[in-house]
């Protein structure tokens, strides 16, 4: 929630990470697309029609299910503007604290589109008031029984053990538990920082699209 589309380039590692994946024959070749998760702040402070604005941890209409709402519209722009293969088969979405509630908010509300899907450190809408009244925060156990229908290939939780978020991660696991559904997790030292999502994304990102 404090970030905007540059916090994985910059601090999560995310190139170097990727490449070198990618490089040892650990992950498939991948496009990764790192959006602004905060719907109104259209791009990083000083590249917007805001000018060199103050950056804030939360913008107007945070938690409003807006960036949820239209995530679609990234995925069409993506498929249009890259050769990809536009299929559940081929798309994985993954995010930290808030975006890990965006990923796994996103792919419960559209379980056609998502075979993979990492939830780091997340701040989850399971159980929590709904104050914008938005619709995807609505029935989330609901969507998640339809996606788990939907047989992912891959559900991923991660979180460190002094994280302030992991009360919500353990109460979303047995919530799966409770009903049977498989995932992945991996619990790790440390807080809710950098040092943890950097790991997370390279396990997630090893495990993703190998026949």
């Amino acid at each position: 929630s404090g970030g905007d589309e540059n916090e994985w380039v910059t601090f999560g590692r995310t190139c170097q990470i990727m490449d070198n994946l990618i490089a040892s024959g650990e992950a498939e070749p991948m496009i990764v697309v790192m959006p602004n998760g905060h719907g109104p702040m259209t791009a990083a402070p000083g590249e917007s029609h805001l000018g060199y604005y103050k950056p804030h941890y939360l913008r107007d209409a945070s938690g409003s299910g807006s960036f949820e709402s239209n995530f679609r519209e990234i995925i069409e722009f993506t498929e249009k503007t890259y050769r990809v293969k536009a299929d559940k088969a081929h798309r994985a979405i993954a995010g930290l604290s808030m975006g890990g509630g965006h990923a796994a908010t996103i792919s419960c509300n559209n379980p056609d589109l998502f075979d993979y899907v990492g939830v780091f450190s997340a701040a989850l809408a399971v159980n929590r008031p709904n104050p914008a009244g938005a619709e995807v925060y609505d029935n989330i156990e609901a969507k998640l029984d339809a996606q788990f229908a939907a047989a992912p290939k891959l559900y991923w939780i991660g979180v460190g053990v002094d994280d302030m978020l992991y009360k919500r991660t353990a109460e979303f696991r047995a919530l799966l538990d409770s009903k049977g559904y498989k995932y992945v997790y991996l619990e790790s030292p440390g807080a809710h920082v950098w040092t943890c999502w950097r790991i997370y994304l390279a396990d997630f990102a090893a495990r993703l699209f190998a026949e």
